[in-house]
């Protein structure tokens, strides 16, 4: 457990200070929200905050390769596909801030970042249908792609409130770290050191980190950068932890079940609160 904390508050502290660097940035660029009438703010906010968090997530993952423990994780090229597709997401919305990218460049952007994440082995191992179905490996690349997608925009959707999206995610993140910590025990051999808490440890030191800029009156939004990168990781993470069940060797306990259908629950969960506001106004 003190290897995580050291993950989460150097992913906090560099995210904080980073942030602060990309506010300045922003206003340079031109990456500025106007005053709409429809939003809470009054004055024109920068936005771009998502490259701090990126700064956050990069140097969790330095850290996290000269830990005793986290660092055996690096024996596979896992959580370097992570990085890699963090990067070329955050890109993405940093130029769709800056610039405001048609939709198709976006998607086609999130696909190459998913599809990265495939590549270095982050992907579904099979389906919660009629039980557990293994199917083809292409299929299952492209549904962990749509996954990526779906779980990208879902957290984008709700990037509407200060601290909103920062606050749902961080929620998110612990809960499944929280989560992710007890079902690694029961594992064969236990082991509590897997991506997907340390994944989830990073993106609750970038929200913690970047809260203290977006509280209202946010000094800078999180803009497309910022919930493009959040969606990446949470996705990253749940599929990480699919990945790590075995279904063809598996006892379907209620955790076996669990980690493999909770990448096509989770963004559903992230929309279910602000929909359901949505709809009692």
């Amino acid at each position: 457990m003190r290897e995580y904390l050291l993950i989460l508050l150097t992913a906090a502290i560099f995210t904080y200070v980073g942030t602060t660097i990309v506010r300045l940035w922003a206003q340079k660029v031109g990456a500025v929200t106007p005053v709409r009438a429809r939003d809470v703010h009054s004055v024109p906010t920068p936005r771009m905050g998502g490259v701090g968090m990126l700064i956050g997530f990069a140097s969790a993952v330095l850290l996290a390769t000269q830990l005793p423990f986290l660092g055996q994780l690096f024996e596979t090229n896992e959580i370097y596909g992570v990085l890699i597709a963090a990067i070329i997401i955050t890109a993405l919305g940093a130029l769709d801030d800056v610039r405001d990218l048609d939709w198709s460049t976006k998607l086609a952007g999130q696909v190459l970042a998913g599809g990265v994440m495939a590549f270095f082995g982050v992907r579904l191992l099979s389906l919660p249908l009629f039980g557990v179905t293994i199917l083809p490996e292409a299929v299952l690349v492209v549904l962990t792609i749509l996954i990526v997608v779906f779980t990208t925009n879902a957290v984008n959707f709700v990037d509407g409130l200060d601290g909103l999206a920062a606050g749902i995610v961080l929620i998110s993140a612990g809960t499944f770290f929280s989560w992710t910590y007890v079902v690694s025990r029961d594992f064969d051999p236990p082991n509590v050191f897997s991506t997907a808490t340390l994944i989830t440890a990073a993106i609750m030191g970038c929200c913690i980190g970047f809260l203290p800029h977006n509280f209202h009156p946010a000094r800078l939004f999180m803009g497309d950068a910022g919930a493009l990168l959040l969606g990446l990781l949470l996705s990253a993470a749940t599929i990480s932890m699919t990945g790590s069940v075995d279904p063809s060797s598996s006892v379907a306990t209620t955790s076996t079940l669990t980690a493999i259908i909770l990448p096509i629950i989770l963004p559903v969960a992230i929309l279910a609160l602000p929909l359901w506001t949505s709809c009692w106004r």
